[in-house]
């Protein structure tokens, strides 16, 4: 059986301003800082084999965090990369609705096939990325515990996936920077052991 804990990164300015990052980038803000060291701190309490990560930055922070105390090497994957949001990179949701009016309009008609332009994802593509890239790195360490870091929407996704949920309910989930996840892989199924837990970051404001 193998384990794959997932971390979502700390905190990024970006996200305080709502601004949809996509595969640009935003340094951690001082909570996310805070965040990555608190998630840091409970992993050392945790014995894993190896520590993967996205290569955009806002995962790296993260992942150097827990590399340092952990005193593992950190092994980056492109492909753990959150979704690429084309031309609304950047920008907050209003911004996205007045500049780019039309394509938003056309995203939220066709759905979870829309191709953004300025060359993003749909959503089906991103789901499609995070299913190989997970059962990849599982399968790539049986019987062992792996802890990956990266994105939002590849861990909603991956989570959809494996609770047979359709695509379009991965708003419904609630999700938190830096918060413990897991998952279980036996006998090429896989499940859920657990979602969202915050407790290493009480009393971080």
């Amino acid at each position: 059986m193998t384990q794959l804990i997932f971390i979502r990164h700390g905190e990024t300015l970006w996200n305080i301003e709502g601004r949809v990052m996509g595969q640009l980038d935003s340094p951690l803000s001082q909570r996310g800082e805070k965040q990555a060291k608190a998630i840091a701190g409970r992993l050392s309490r945790i014995p894993f084999d190896r520590l993967y990560s996205s290569d955009l930055g806002r995962a790296v922070q993260t992942a150097n965090a827990i590399a340092t105390i952990s005193n593992k090497d950190v092994y980056l994957d492109e492909n753990l990369r959150e979704r690429n949001m084309g031309v609304f990179q950047g920008l907050t949701r209003e911004e996205k609705k007045a500049k780019y009016a039309d394509v938003w309009r056309e995203c939220k008609a066709v759905g979870a096939d829309y191709l953004i332009p300025g060359g993003g994802e749909s959503q089906n593509q991103r789901l499609a990325r995070s299913i190989e890239v997970m059962n990849r790195l599982a399968d790539t360490h049986p019987d062992e515990t792996i802890v990956v870091v990266s994105h939002d929407g590849i861990l909603r996704g991956f989570l959809g996936h494996i609770l047979g949920l359709d695509v379009r309910s991965e708003t419904r989930i609630v999700r938190s920077n830096a918060t413990y996840n897991s998952f279980l892989k036996h006998d090429g199924q896989w499940r859920l052991k657990v979602w969202g837990d915050s407790s290493h970051l009480d009393g971080i404001f």
